[in-house]
């Protein structure tokens, strides 16, 4: 399933006990942790792409104080994932979303991102599922109809390589910050949703939505998390306990 990530090759790759290989010779180790690196030099645009170790800290900080599970509930109860999924997280981060869902459903887990440092988090805290570092904005390093189910949880979005490694009868689900999501912490936000729908128009269609939210008391050590989580660690007056809100627009797509 897995393809060769170099440039005009994309041949399958087999699996050994620690590497994957191509006919041409092209081979990658697994990482201590069990991901493997297919990301290019070409496919780099800073020495360290992808989140930040605190963002990562602060993200998991959220999910490990049970503050994110009715947003996962509502992403697994949309996609209506069973065990026979092959699904695909595109922009996993820290894995938690595909790797909370995975143990709750028993399907076949794989996710990628461009962050070392959060695919690495990932594979250490849910090793069976299967984890890549790659560059999804360029190319899905899987082979055509790979995957029954794609998520894509407030992470960019690649229509024409999402279209080609989904199923014809699979579905696409997008989760993107509604208006709403830490209005408390950096004021109303804009509707995607449309703007969203529109990007998909070529090859998806929209066939339900649904808004999940929830509300959280936070102490400060928590505000501060989420606040390295979005990038906005540095604020004019000290971080205080707060009631911040959490909200996610889903939408579930199906190909056209």
């Amino acid at each position: 399933m897995l393809l060769c990530p170099v440039r005009g090759c994309n041949l399958a790759l087999a699996r050994e006990e620690r590497r994957v290989l191509c006919p041409r010779g092209h081979s990658f180790d697994a990482a201590r942790s069990g991901y493997i690196n297919l990301l290019q030099p070409q496919d780099k645009r800073s020495k360290r792409p992808g989140d930040t170790g605190a963002a990562i800290a602060g993200r998991r900080s959220l999910h490990d104080r049970g503050l994110t599970a009715p947003l996962r509930r509502a992403i697994g109860e949309l996609a209506a994932l069973s065990s026979q999924d092959m699904v695909l997280d595109a922009g996993c981060g820290d894995g938690f979303y595909l790797g909370a869902l995975a143990r709750e459903t028993g399907f076949d887990a794989h996710g990628v991102d461009i962050s070392i440092p959060a695919v690495d988090a990932a594979a250490r805290r849910y090793p069976e599922c299967e984890w890549i570092v790659a560059n999804a904005d360029r190319l899905l390093p899987y082979s055509p109809g790979s995957f029954s189910t794609i998520l894509s949880i407030t992470a960019r979005m690649n229509p024409g390589e999402f279209r080609r490694v989904l199923r014809g009868d699979g579905r696409l689900l997008v989760a993107l910050p509604a208006p709403d999501d830490l209005i408390e912490l950096r004021g109303a936000g804009r509707d995607r949703v449309a703007r969203t729908v529109d990007v998909f128009a070529d090859s998806f269609r929209l066939s339900d939505r649904r808004r999940a939210a929830t509300v959280a008391d936070l102490d400060a050590d928590a505000v501060l998390g989420v606040l390295h989580s979005i990038y906005r660690p540095m604020r004019s007056r000290p971080v205080e306990a707060m009631r911040v809100t959490f909200s996610l627009d889903l939408l579930l797509f199906r190909p056209t």
